[in-house]
Formats: C-alpha cells, sequence, structure tokens
C-alpha cells in the first residue's frame, strides 16, 4: 500500500514538469497552427505530419505564396518566415530551427532533411539593388538566387545566408556569412564563409581545401 502511494506522490509531483514541458507546449503548438492556417489560407500552407510551433512562430505573407513542412519540424521561440508574391520555402522532414531564425524569401528556399539552425540566423534569397543613382534603394527591387540547403547541414549561431547552397553535412561555424556555394562534407567559417576542413569521403575533397593542403605539406 505504501508503494502504490509512493508512486502516486511522485506522478503528482511530476505533474509541473509535464504540464510544462509536454502537455502544455503541444497544446499551444496545436493551437498556433490552426491560427497560422486560418489566416493564410490564401497560401499554399501545409504542415505534413506533427510539427511543433513554438511562441512567437509568425509568417509574413499577404499575397500567395507557398511554405511546405515536412514532418517532426520543430520551430523554437521567435521563428519567422516572409514571403513575397509567388515565392516557395519548403522544409524537409526532422529539422530544427533554434531561437529567432528568420528567412526571407522572394523565389525560392529549400532546405533539405535534418538540418539545424541556430540561434539567430537569417537565410535570404536576394539582395537589395543598391547601384542605381538616380532610383531610391528601395524602390530598385532586388537580384535574387535560389537557396538550397542540402540534408543534414549545420548551421551554427547567428550566420547569414544569402542566395547560396549548402552541401550534404556542411557545418557553418558561429557568425558565418554565406554569400558563395558551400561543397558537402566541409567545415566553413568566416565572411565571406570559407571551407577550412573536409570530413566526407575519400576522393570528393573540394579542390580548393587540396590545393591548401598541398601547399601546406610542401
Amino acid at each position: 500500500m505504501s508503494d502504490r502511494r509512493g508512486r502516486q506522490l511522485k506522478v503528482i509531483a511530476d505533474l509541473p514538469r509535464r504540464m510544462g514541458y509536454l502537455w502544455g507546449p503541444r497544446l499551444m503548438s496545436a493551437v498556433r497552427k490552426r491560427w497560422v492556417l486560418l489566416r493564410h489560407r490564401h497560401v499554399d500552407l501545409r504542415f505534413e505530419g506533427p510539427v511543433y510551433l513554438g511562441p512567437g512562430f509568425s509568417v509574413h505573407s499577404p499575397e500567395r505564396a507557398t511554405f511546405i513542412v515536412g514532418p517532426d519540424v520543430e520551430f523554437r521561440r521567435g521563428f519567422r518566415v516572409e514571403l513575397e508574391r509567388g515565392a516557395t520555402v519548403r522544409i524537409g522532414r526532422g529539422c530544427r530551427f533554434t531561437y529567432d531564425v528568420l528567412i526571407q524569401c522572394g523565389e525560392l528556399i529549400e532546405i533539405g532533411e535534418g538540418c539545424m539552425f541556430g540561434q539567430s540566423t537569417a537565410i535570404f534569397d536576394g539582395n537589395h539593388r543598391f547601384r542605381d543613382l538616380s532610383t531610391a534603394m528601395l524602390e530598385q527591387g532586388y537580384d535574387l538566387r535560389a537557396v538550397r540547403i542540402e540534408d543534414e547541414a549545420i548551421v551554427t549561431t547567428k550566420c547569414t545566408i544569402i542566395g547560396a547552397t549548402i552541401g550534404r553535412r556542411a557545418f557553418i561555424g558561429a557568425n558565418s556569412v554565406v554569400t558563395r556555394d558551400i561543397p558537402p562534407y566541409v567545415v566553413a567559417v568566416g565572411a565571406p564563409a570559407k571551407p577550412i576542413d573536409y570530413f566526407g569521403p575519400e576522393g570528393k575533397r573540394p579542390s580548393e581545401l587540396s590545393i591548401a593542403r598541398s601547399d601546406r605539406s610542401g
């Protein structure tokens, strides 16, 4: 009898944790999802399986656009996606977006499966035009280039990605600015980000790293 009472007391003592970290977040995520879908009936907006929407999840899409999210994706606090008319963002299964991640899409951003994005990372598929001195900068439009982030890429804290492809399982170091394509299986850092290491299959080492290694050995 005392064992049973002990188990009951443990269950009761664990209720605040379960409510705060399990039941409550799942309930609020479901509420946010319903509101986002209701507000954006003009958008092709799909959550293709269980998806967690954290506090502050926000979609800005005044015109028709596409936002498709695969199953088991987690958006933590402060995620925001902004879509221009006709823009498309696709996110693959099992991705994780930590705090305050921003996506701004004018045309196309594709994210593969199992990718991770660190705090305060921003992803853009375009740059402001600014060189026409006869026209205000905000009226010059954008130069757009699709962003493609392949499966299991890791983009760490406070990175910026602008119109570039990041290869499979690439690792982008904190505070990097990615403006050029990053090959698969490399560690890239800096502004602009450059590959500094390779950890992938033999025979696929990027040429710039092979040259750098031969220069060091010579």
